[in-house]
């Protein structure tokens, strides 16, 4: 069990995209929806900065794409920052390479699903010395939904070693997968539907500093 507080989520001044697509415009972007299991629903390897991500630099933190990858740096402690492509999806599986540029090993990063805005969404994290958790913020107010204290799996690598992360939201079930092994799962029916995300969060020391490469969603 990882010994430290859980922490309610800080805000970030980031400009934190909302829905961007309307039923209509994801129709056309995806076709006939739903998709079929396995459909390639959205990718993004983040070498074109036109894709639809945030893209903020401030002395806090940053948001953008930086050589053919995505970045997100807190800067801030006790802090989370995230970006959104603007999206709509039900049920997903979400996949994406993420690893630590620099900083402290005590952190948070990985995927947001099934995101209203910025006090009502899933997310699905791990950290660079190797734990886990799978929680829910609504109106505001963060919990984790599994387990009750992020712990930690062998199964995750550390340090400044990548990690793939795959992340099924299908239904109440919200799955994490890490480098190919199952990690946890959680049940929640609070939000059917919403964008996806990418997000780093700091702790007691600033400056984490994550990168996150070949995203894929597609139909769990």
């Amino acid at each position: 069990m990882k010994k430290r507080s859980w922490l309610l989520f800080v805000f970030s001044f980031l400009v934190l995209a909302s829905l961007a697509c309307s039923m209509s415009q994801v129709s056309r972007i995806f076709g006939e929806y739903p998709a079929d299991a396995g459909d390639l629903l959205f990718q993004d390897g983040f070498s074109d900065p036109s894709s639809g991500w945030d893209q903020v630099r401030t002395q806090e933190g940053l948001t953008d794409y930086e050589n053919d990858r995505y970045r997100i740096l807190v800067n801030s402690t006790n802090a989370d920052y995230w970006s959104n492509p603007g999206l709509y999806f039900m049920n997903v599986q979400i996949e994406v390479d993420a690893g630590k540029n620099t900083g402290p090993d005590d952190n948070d990063y990985g995927v947001l699903c099934r995101y209203q805005n910025t006090e009502n969404f899933y997310f699905l994290i791990i950290s660079s010395d190797g734990y886990y958790g799978i929680g829910i913020v609504e109106g505001g107010e963060q919990r984790l939904l599994y387990p009750p204290q992020m712990y930690q799996s062998d199964f995750i690598h550390t340090d400044l070693s990548a990690n793939h992360i795959r992340v099924i939201c299908d239904g109440p079930r919200l799955a994490l997968i890490v480098n190919g092994e199952f990690i946890a799962e959680a049940y929640d029916s609070t939000f059917i539907d919403g964008d996806i995300g990418l997000i780093v969060g700091s702790f007691d020391i600033l400056g984490v500093d994550i990168w996150f490469d070949n995203l894929m969603v597609t139909n769990p």
